[in-house]
């Protein structure tokens, strides 16, 4: 069995989350694929791996899933916690997302990309990097994924990453996000975006704000 959540509202969120995910997925992957390979950057802990595994397996054959966090303590705790998932298979690697050039074993293309509140609020330079990284890592037909703790910070994200060649394809409020009591402005997975990328990625500039 994984390692308990230490947070007690940790299982809920991450249920509530899955019920998001699961429907957007199922779209995405309409019949079984032979394989999916996931990235999940800046994953921290990776707690979400549990729900990602329960909900992409069933669509594929295979699916491997790699985590990455700058911070090697959460690094080991998601190698403890999911080392051996029954579905998948996962491993999770101490390397800074916004600095993968030299790592080439994570060169992809992956499937599908995933982060879970990423926090442009924090770094805009850093994070126009992490989403750099991401969008040059998709398979032509693959899906990049943010979630957002805050409404601006999730308008910021999305303006970024449309102007360094992602497509969004759709964006949702969390209706049951649970706020977080010590930070009232933000909520658990307030917003859930979804990305594709274009025929060809320019390099980072800011644009407009998508309209839709």
């Amino acid at each position: 069995m994984p390692l308990p959540f230490s947070n007690p509202h940790t299982q809920a969120d991450l249920l509530q989350l899955k019920r998001l995910l699961a429907p957007l997925f199922a779209e995405r992957y309409p019949a079984p694929t032979p394989c999916i390979r996931l990235l999940n950057m800046a994953c921290g802990r990776a707690d979400e791996t549990g729900i990602l595994a329960d909900t992409l397996a069933p669509l594929c054959h295979q699916l491997e899933i790699t985590g990455l966090d700058i911070r090697s303590r959460e690094i080991g705790e998601a190698n403890q916690r999911w080392g051996n998932l029954p579905h998948a298979t996962a491993h999770f690697l101490t390397q800074n997302a916004s600095q993968l050039n030299h790592v080439h074993t994570l060169d992809g293309p992956y499937d599908l990309i995933f982060m879970r509140h990423q926090n442009y609020w924090n770094g805009a330079e850093v994070w126009h990097r992490i989403y750099d990284n991401a969008l040059h890592r998709l398979s032509p037909n693959g899906t990049l994924v943010i979630t957002s703790y805050f409404d601006q910070e999730h308008l910021q994200a999305v303006h970024a990453i449309s102007a360094l060649g992602g497509q969004l394809i759709s964006t949702l409020r969390n209706p049951h996000s649970r706020i977080i009591p010590d930070a009232p402005d933000k909520s658990v997975d307030r917003h859930i975006a979804l990305f594709s990328i274009k025929d060809s990625i320019p390099m980072p500039h800011l644009g407009k704000l998508p309209t839709s």
